[in-house]
């Protein structure tokens, strides 16, 4: 038996006889009902050429002007690259790197490690770096936005028609496709392909073990036996745990921060525009008053929940887990756990204010005529979603389940 047909529920923690599944079906945990796994072709050579092709249009958008405005003989056009250059020089560095990370470098690792291995695999050949670029597409898959920064470009879209004459630059339709095909990319799971590279080479049989005695990687997936504590995975060499150390703890630590941001991240200007009129601050509420009056309820509703009524909610619903989970409730595990899995979807979708900022301070500079900056509420509301992020990746929703009994021993997905 492959040592990888044992798996742990990443939610409640019980272990499961890994059972194969067609392509589209799903395996769930018969205790939460969580998704364990899903059935998909895992042929490397079909997922390599998929990541390349996505690579390659990764490129062009990012090389190509996404939109272009003209206003009076004037004319402005934005890059991705250089819309972020244009927050670094305006003194917001740190929003500036959030940007660049979840929708430059990450995605750029996540495909380019995806490649990398997928290429090797379909030769045949396990590389001896294999480890390194499934934990790298492991990482970079969880802070990579590209989606919410597609949603934030048509916003800022729609907010510039009302300003400048608008021009729709190749840039756009290629971050239009680059958010499908990575629709497609995220079902390429970095587990299936660690267990596509152990069927290389000959594995060890997988230990019997009872639910007591097993420890599940949190990052390649792989059982070991709970002698492993405190160890390293055999196969990935991640740090093995029982539960996230200090989980509890650091999620108070990482929500406390966040309320206190929260605050100021709605108090304080995001955005200010200089024009021939005067000065203007403009706050995430007035920009959602903005679209609603200019005939836009459906982008002020998208804009008021994403970037108000998220951040609020995911601080009051991780705060109700962590405050639960500290006192061993055995209250509707089954709810908290779907709130948690919740929270984890929505979290990244906070960003959107920001993509749009970032997008809108590269295309007005028309100098005498108008130009929009950064304000200080935008590095606060930057933060926030950044802390809420990772406070809900700290929180081990496996102590939801630790005072309930489990049903039984090791169950069949």
């Amino acid at each position: 038996m492959h040592r990888y047909d044992l798996i742990s529920c990443h939610d409640c923690g019980v272990l499961h006889s890994r059972r194969p599944v067609r392509p589209r079906e799903k395996a769930r945990c018969v205790r939460c009902r969580s998704v364990l796994y899903r059935g998909i072709h895992s042929d490397a050579s079909r997922m390599a050429a998929i990541t390349m092709a996505t690579l390659i249009v990764f490129l062009i958008a990012q090389c190509s002007p996404i939109v272009q405005l003209e206003v009076n003989g004037g004319v402005t056009r934005a890059t991705l690259m250089g819309a972020i250059l244009v927050l670094w020089h305006q003194h917001m560095p740190l929003v500036a790197a959030a940007v660049f990370l979840s929708t430059i470098l990450l995605p750029a690792i996540e495909l380019l490690s995806l490649l990398h291995a997928t290429l090797a695999l379909a030769r045949g050949h396990k590389p001896k770096s294999i480890n390194l670029l499934l934990y790298s597409v492991h990482l970079a898959r969880r802070w990579g936005m590209m989606e919410v920064l597609m949603i934030g470009i048509l916003i800022t879209i729609v907010k510039m028609t009302s300003l400048a004459t608008v021009v729709l630059e190749p840039g756009l339709f290629a971050f239009g496709a680059l958010t499908l095909m990575l629709a497609i990319v995220v079902s390429f799971n970095p587990k299936t392909l660690w267990n596509l590279a152990d069927s290389l080479t000959p594995q060890p049989p997988a230990p019997q073990l009872a639910p007591d005695e097993a420890l599940s990687c949190h990052v390649c997936g792989l059982v070991s036996p709970n002698t492993q504590a405190h160890k390293r995975c055999p196969r990935c060499n991640a740090r093995l745990h029982h539960r996230h150390p200090d989980s509890i703890a650091r999620t108070w630590a990482f929500l406390i921060a966040a309320a206190i941001l929260y605050i100021p991240a709605n108090l304080l200007p995001v955005m200010y525009t200089h024009s021939m009129f005067g000065k203007e601050d403009d706050t995430i509420i007035s920009g959602v008053l903005y679209f609603w009056e200019s005939g836009s309820p459906a982008l002020a509703t998208i804009i008021f929940v994403a970037s108000i009524v998220v951040p609020l909610l995911k601080l009051a619903a991780l705060s109700l887990l962590a405050w639960t989970s500290q006192r061993r409730s055995r209250w509707r595990p089954m709810q908290r756990t779907l709130l948690y899995r919740l929270v984890e979807f929505v979290g990244r979708w906070s960003m959107l204010d920001i993509f749009v900022i970032t997008l809108t301070v590269a295309l007005v500079r028309f100098q005498t005529m108008a130009t929009i900056t950064a304000g200080r509420g935008a590095l606060a509301f930057c933060a926030v979603v950044i802390l809420t992020m990772i406070a809900s990746m700290q929180f081990d929703p496996r102590l939801i389940w630790d005072p309930i009994p489990p049903n039984g021993e090791k169950q069949d997905a």
